[in-house]
């Protein structure tokens, strides 16, 4: 007999989405953390692939303080360097006021905030109470709002973080609340070591998706412990159809020991196809670009995909 599931405390599995938009954050998140100083023009090379691959939102960089992030010192030059296609979209991530008058100076036409749903990762990443980031936030939003640019939110350590240990749901909810108030169009919720299990994604989904729309989240999953597919999996099934990843699963956080890898966007969009899933990109030019980076940054592949295809 055909199986519906009705037990007691068990959330139904909604029909999963026709269609998911990828957010490749490999530029960004995955090239940040790298302690070599990576070329202008491999990044603008690898954002131009990512490009032709299909992808419809590409992280290009960081308007941070050269003094903190080094690697995203050559944000300028990026941002000019790179061919922009009709319809895809390069937001930049901006921490105050500051760097979002730079990013619209560059051309930036999106930009990107980060806060956390823990006090003490909010410390140590950007250096101020939780409270005291989205007051900054506010000011980045007002000014955005008045120049018509769209801004997305992220919050951090929505399953855990590596200074506090487990994050509650309804701190998460909180942040996410007050960041799709000040006018966020997307808050993407991202488990920033890689600790969350499907049972934590459901937990932590069901306490924010009743403060934030859940076609205004998205999810950022790390694949530290082998769990980022499963937990995006569930993530769908929940209604959200935006992912974030990060070709070949570049990246980390420098203020997160011990958060390698981000999932990789290979990997993501093997599993979309086999599920029947429409996501416009091309998985053989989306493995070309990680077969570039890698060879650039002198290191294998992350995604399982890729190494299953012997590209490098």
């Amino acid at each position: 007999m055909g199986a519906i599931c009705t037990q007691a405390g068990v959330s139904p599995v909604k029909s999963l989405p026709e269609r998911v938009k990828i957010v490749e954050v490999g530029p960004r998140d995955g090239l940040q953390n790298e302690k070599t100083i990576v070329p202008a023009e491999v990044k603008i090379r690898l954002i131009d692939m990512l490009s032709d691959a299909g992808l419809p939102v590409i992280e290009a960089t960081s308007f941070v303080s050269p003094k903190w992030v080094p690697q995203m010192a050559d944000q300028m030059e990026v941002m000019q360097g790179i061919h922009r296609r009709p319809g895809v979209s390069y937001p930049v991530l901006t921490p105050n006021l500051k760097g979002f008058q730079a990013a619209v100076k560059a051309g930036a036409g999106e930009v990107a905030i980060f806060g956390a749903a823990s006090e003490l990762f909010s410390k140590k990443n950007i250096n101020c109470s939780i409270e005291e980031s989205l007051q900054r936030f506010e000011e980045v939003t007002r000014a955005a709002q008045a120049t018509g640019v769209p801004v997305r939110g992220y919050v951090s350590c929505v399953l855990g973080c590596p200074y506090e240990g487990k994050v509650s749901p309804e701190k998460v909810a909180q942040v996410a609340k007050r960041l799709y108030s000040m006018g966020c169009y997307e808050i993407s919720l991202g488990d920033t070591i890689g600790v969350g299990t499907p049972g934590s994604m459901r937990e932590m989904l069901g306490a924010v998706t009743k403060e934030v729309p859940v076609d205004a989240l998205a999810v950022h999953c790390h694949d530290t412990y082998g769990q980022a597919l499963a937990n995006i999996l569930i993530a769908l099934q929940m209604g959200v159809s935006v992912v974030d990843s990060s070709v070949s699963g570049l990246g980390g956080c420098p203020y997160a020991q011990g958060a390698s890898g981000n999932v990789a966007t290979e990997d993501v969009v093997y599993m979309l196809q086999g599920l029947g899933i429409h996501t416009g990109v091309d998985l053989q030019k989306l493995m070309d670009a990680g077969a570039f980076i890698c060879r650039s940054l002198n290191r294998r592949t992350n995604s399982k995909v890729a190494q299953a295809s012997c590209k490098l």
